[in-house]
């Protein structure tokens, strides 16, 4: 596969993908994330957890807070692989394989 499914996938869920770009944008702490989202601070950390996971987000610890970076260069590598299947799209157009 030309591109990380599972990175995809975390990305699909509409609060992450808000979280993502929010991060975007800034350094965040969960408490941020909570006020910009209105979501559960709990949901907020599940949701983060899985963010570093698929190695989307790294965390630092500030004192008694914990800020959230988004990894631009995983994204970067998604944009990538999404490009290479839509350019192999492009060109095998008339490919058809024979039933």
């Amino acid at each position: 596969m030309m591109f990380d499914a599972e990175v995809l996938r975390v990305l699909a869920d509409p609060l992450r993908a808000r979280i993502v770009e929010l991060l975007a944008v800034e350094a965040l702490c969960t408490c941020h994330l909570v006020e910009e989202t209105g979501a559960r601070q709990s949901n907020v950390s599940n949701h983060l957890r899985l963010l570093r996971e698929a190695g989307l987000v790294d965390s630092e610890s500030h004192g008694r807070f914990t800020y959230y970076r988004l990894r631009p260069d995983v994204l970067d590598g998604l944009a990538r692989g999404i490009a290479a299947v839509a350019e192999q799209a492009r060109t095998t157009t008339e490919i058809r394989r024979p039933c």
